[in-house]
């Protein structure tokens, strides 16, 4: 086989190459065909070669693909901020447009702490967050990030933000149960907060649904009422991560909408551009941004081809689309029918310790013992087992971390796009079980 030149995930692994794409489906070279369950990474909202995106795509580079923010606005990222001020709950009405979630972080905590520092607060400059959760590959996101194995290797070069538990309910860093807790995850960033200094505090940091860190933990119904309460009386802003979750994914525009929330400013992305073209955004309330405006009137940020207009073109051409078809709307029901069979196999596979999520972000927790839900081991290599017999049955999902210590635990998102059938629903159930029945075997022939 001829060397490749590419830099992969693993280094020497050989992938499938990719031919093309159509609705869920993926199709390799060789013809395969694999129904994609995890909608890539929790990306592809409206599916695969969708001929009103490809057709916004090709206008808008018949008219002009790239201008520099400062000096040319554009119709179509003027439309695109429009009609995301419009969609979204609240005052967020000012959008930073860059290219990918890790970005859209880093330019939303970089806006909180500028927001005190045009108030003349310049002591206000940490933005903590929580243990297990992920907020992006670069330092300062990652410095955000409580996910233990992504920043092992950065740890002198990151920022101690993490301070506080998740909200983990099948692991209960309490030992106790969501009924009766008190909600004592959120309640112990209010002792975080005494012990740091509100004053040294900026914002605090939170995603709706733990994805790629924890396998899609969603929080208790009062949770997040709690974490802005504490945020306001502390005088600390909140910061939703919807990268993952935004536009749709859980059955509202945001997914802090589920909780009847709404941050201060939102960190967005993936379902964004749904694949199509690299963009995201940092939205900010109009309460963020009067002083700045008001100031410097310059938010400190920005990439060479933030508010590309190519982008933005097929991201307001995404907007639409969802709108145009409804497919918000049938989230909910198609996210409790996967759910609904999701759980059925909890009874016929022993390995399945927990099903949780919400909407069309759901995620499946391995361990050994169901009863006292010991993990496997690490030597196991059990996500990554399960993932691979899925791309061999044909089924793409993704890979998750579980475990309250971010260390030892074994999770999947199953996340497919949006536009999903109850047809393809059970086709993907289908597949999953030809999965965890090859995977049953494997365990049977270790022992």
């Amino acid at each position: 086989m001829e060397r490749t030149y590419l830099i992969k995930p693993l280094l020497d692994e050989t992938l499938p190459v990719i031919h093309h794409g159509k609705g869920v489906y993926l199709y390799d070279s060789e013809g395969k065909k694999y129904l994609d369950g995890a909608s890539g990474a929790v990306t592809a909202n409206i599916g695969h070669g969708v001929s009103e995106i490809i057709d916004a795509m090709q206008e808008q580079a018949k008219k002009v693909s790239f201008v520099y923010r400062s000096q040319f606005t554009s119709e179509s990222a003027e439309k695109l901020a429009k009609k995301i001020a419009e969609i979204t709950p609240g005052d967020l009405n000012w959008c930073f447009f860059v290219n990918s979630g890790s970005e859209a972080v880093e330019t939303a905590m970089k806006m909180a702490i500028q927001y005190w520092q045009e108030k003349g607060i310049h002591t206000k400059t940490k933005v903590l967050s929580r243990w297990v959760s992920y907020h992006g590959i670069t330092l300062g996101a990652l410095s955000l990030s409580g996910h233990t194995g992504r920043r092992a290797r950065f740890v002198p070069l990151l920022e101690d933000f993490p301070v506080i538990n998740p909200p983990y309910c099948y692991r209960c860093p309490y030992g106790l149960e969501s009924s009766s807790c008190g909600l004592l995850c959120a309640q112990e960033l209010e002792l975080a907060i005494k012990r740091i200094g509100a004053d040294h505090i900026a914002a605090f940091i939170a995603e709706p649904v733990i994805g790629a860190a924890g396998g899609a933990i969603a929080a208790p119904k009062d949770y997040f009422k709690a974490i802005k309460k504490i945020c306001e009386e502390h005088d600390i802003l909140f910061i939703a991560d919807e990268v993952m979750t935004g536009f749709g994914r859980t059955g509202s525009v945001l997914g802090m909408e589920q909780w009847g929330v709404i941050p201060d400013i939102v960190a967005l992305g993936k379902g964004m551009g749904a694949g199509y073209a690299p963009i995201a955004a940092a939205l900010a309330s109009e309460r963020v941004i009067a002083p700045i405006l008001a100031g410097t009137k310059v938010v400190m940020s920005g990439h060479t081809l933030s508010a590309n207009p190519q982008s933005c073109a097929v991201s307001l051409a995404v907007l639409e689309y969802l709108e145009k078809n409804k497919i918000i709307g049938e989230v909910e029901s198609k996210g409790d029918l996967l759910k609904n069979l999701l759980n059925a196999l909890k009874n016929q596979f022993s390995f399945i310790g927990d099903i949780r999520g919400k909407g069309l972000l759901l995620g499946i927790e391995f361990v050994e013992d169901t009863v006292t839900k010991t993990p496997f081991s690490r030597k196991a290599m059990v996500t990554q087992k399960i993932i691979a017999l899925a791309k061999e049955k044909g089924l793409l999902v993704y890979p998750a971390g579980a475990g309250i210590d971010g260390v030892n635990g074994d999770a999947i998102i199953i996340s497919p796009p949006l536009t999903i059938t109850t047809d393809e629903i059970k086709e993907l159930i289908t597949l999953l079980t030809d999965t965890f029945e090859a995977f049953s075997k494997h365990l049977k022939s270790d022992v």
